[in-house]
C-alpha cells in the first residue's frame, strides 16, 4: 500500500505554483497518494502561527521574497511574472473549487485544476478570483463546469474548514506544506526531502 502525503497550500501562492507540478511527478514516481488540502492561509493559519500578510512584512523581507523566485524560476526553468496583473488576490474561491473537484473527482482532479489556476495567477495574468476564469480554466481541464456551483456549497466550505484546521493541528505554518507520516516539509524547496523521505 503507497502511502500519502497531505499537500497544505494556498491556491495565491507562488511557491505552490514553483512546487506543484514537482510533487505530481514525484507522487507518481513513488507511487504515493496525495491528498490536496486547500488552506485559508492568511485568514486563519497565519494568525495563529505568527505569519504575516506580505504588505505586512518588513521591506528587506519583502525585496528578498522577489529574488527568491526569480532565482527558483530560472532555476526550474518554470516561467512566472514576479507582480502579477492580479495579485494580491483572494484564494478562497478557488480553494473552494480545487475542494468541489476533488469531492466529485479525486485528487486527479483537484490536482488538475488547482494547477490551471496557480498557472492562471503567476505565468497568465488572470484573475484566480473571477468566476468567469474559474470557469474558463476548467472547460480548459476539461473538467464539468458543474464543478463552479457545487463549489458553492455547504459541504465545499466545510472541507475547506477542516482541511484549514488540519493544517494548524499538523503544526503548518506556511504553504505550501507536505506532511507525510506526521512530519512536516515547508516550502516547495524542500521536495526533494519528501522525495527521499518516501524513498524510504
Amino acid at each position: 500500500m503507497g502511502r500519502t502525503v497531505d499537500y497544505y497550500f494556498a491556491p495565491q501562492s507562488p511557491w505552490a505554483y514553483l512546487g506543484h507540478q514537482r510533487l505530481a511527478d514525484i507522487v507518481q514516481r513513488t507511487g504515493a497518494a496525495v491528498r490536496v488540502m486547500p488552506i485559508d492561509l492568511g485568514g486563519k493559519v497565519f494568525p495563529i502561527s505568527g505569519g504575516l500578510p506580505l504588505g505586512q512584512r518588513a521591506p528587506q523581507r519583502q525585496a528578498y521574497r522577489l529574488v527568491e523566485l526569480q532565482r527558483f524560476s530560472q532555476h526550474l526553468n518554470v516561467p512566472l511574472n514576479l507582480k502579477p496583473q492580479y495579485f494580491p488576490v483572494g484564494g478562497d474561491d478557488a480553494a473552494r473549487l480545487i475542494i468541489a473537484a476533488d469531492l466529485a473527482l479525486g485528487s486527479a482532479g483537484a490536482m488538475a485544476i488547482a494547477g490551471a489556476i496557480l498557472t492562471a495567477c503567476w505565468a497568465q495574468e488572470r484573475n484566480m478570483a473571477d468566476d468567469k476564469v474559474l470557469a474558463d480554466l476548467l472547460q480548459e481541464q476539461n473538467l464539468p463546469a458543474s464543478l463552479l456551483a457545487q463549489s458553492h456549497s455547504q459541504a465545499v466550505q466545510e472541507r475547506y474548514e477542516a482541511c484549514t484546521q488540519a493544517a494548524i493541528d499538523a503544526g503548518v505554518f506556511g504553504a505550501p506544506s507536505y506532511v507525510l507520516d506526521g512530519e512536516v516539509f515547508w516550502g516547495q524547496d524542500r521536495l526533494d526531502f519528501v522525495e527521499r523521505a518516501l524513498a524510504r
